[in-house]
């Protein structure tokens, strides 16, 4: 096993997923405005080391994707937050890019940016602590789209990316992520997937990078937001794993699902679905921003010193992902 393999396995083995807590300072803010929380460095910092200092953090949650100014913050014990992550058994890791723009030449589209400075960046976050990285290509489902331009573009970015990141001895997540937002069905969905994880594999090939040491972090295959045609989890299930199977080179240790946009629920009993029929060699886990957070930050926005109710909320949530990641989920475990 190579060391980026070991790390890789470390964040998603035995059912743990991987904590994104990388939103942005502006994501971040509407997250916290929505809730009537003014979004100051002091607030982030309490909510996100709130979640950090966690029980589950031990038993469920094998990694925490960053943000810049978050790795650089420094807790009230005086621990670094990467020290503080570290601490519970889990892996420090770092958004990377530096966020979607428009496609030039293309309808609407976006192409992430970030590879200009990636070297020495990646450099300083070793440094800081930092042993898995982020890079999301975003990408939109209508008649035309995604085009083949930013099919293309992205999947050479994510390729780029990884190579770098692997150099510098850290483990890339790969996010190549189809929104949900339209009125795609499921079959769509899954064809235009399908198409999007076979480019983004033959790019990554192309660039040599070592797909033992990385984690695909994809979409699951769902009907557009404004479908008419809601499937099943048992179909979620069946296309997703569909997909992989005829995407995915073996060699890749793991699937670390994004929950784009889903419930906490449905994110979790889609993700519990695909591990009961399970038929890959893929470890199949969660990778989950508002899908694990949402019902804390409920819960701290009403009182900032209620950390021991927090902590619960965000406890139990971990712990029912956790059942998913091994398909042990049902919803009478869930409303104990």
């Amino acid at each position: 096993m190579s060391e980026l393999n070991k790390i890789a396995l470390k964040l998603i083995s035995d059912g743990k997923g991987i904590l994104a807590a990388d939103e942005s300072n502006g994501t971040m803010s509407k997250r916290l405005e929505a809730v009537n929380v003014n979004s100051t460095p002091a607030n982030r910092l309490l909510f996100r080391e709130t979640l950090f200092s966690s029980e589950s953090m031990k038993e469920c949650i094998g990694g925490v994707i960053l943000y810049d100014e978050t790795i650089r913050q420094t807790t009230k014990s005086g621990k670094s937050i990467p020290e503080l992550i570290s601490s519970f058994g889990a892996i420090p890791g770092i958004k990377v890019d530096t966020g979607a723009k428009d496609l030039a030449n293309s309808n609407g589209e976006k192409i992430t940016e970030g590879l200009d400075g990636l070297r020495e960046r990646l450099k300083e976050y070793y440094d800081l602590g930092a042993r898995f990285t982020k890079w999301r290509g975003v990408y939109n489902i209508s008649e035309k789209n995604p085009s083949m331009l930013a099919i293309h573009t992205n999947a050479q970015a994510l390729a780029r990316y990884s190579a770098l990141v692997q150099e510098n001895n850290m483990v890339p997540i790969v996010e190549p992520e189809l929104l949900m937002d339209g009125e795609h069905s499921a079959g769509v969905c899954l064809i235009k997937t399908s198409e999007v994880l076979k480019k983004c594999f033959e790019e990554l090939i192309l660039h040599k990078v070592d797909l033992s040491g990385i984690i695909l972090k994809p979409n699951m295959i769902l009907s557009g937001s404004n479908s008419k045609e809601k499937i099943s989890s048992e179909e979620v299930a069946q296309k997703t794993i569909e997909c992989l199977k005829n995407s995915v080179p073996t060699e890749v240790p793991g699937i670390a699902f994004l929950s784009g946009g889903q419930s906490e629920i449905e994110a979790t009993e889609n993700l519990n679905s695909i591990n009961k029929n399970n038929n890959t060699k893929f470890i199949m886990t969660y990778s989950y921003g508002r899908a694990l957070q949402k019902s804390a930050l409920e819960i701290w926005s009403k009182n900032n010193d209620n950390i021991e109710g927090t902590q619960n909320t965000f406890n139990h949530r971990s712990k029912m992902c956790t059942l998913a990641a091994q398909g042990k989920w049902s919803y009478e475990v869930e409303n104990k």
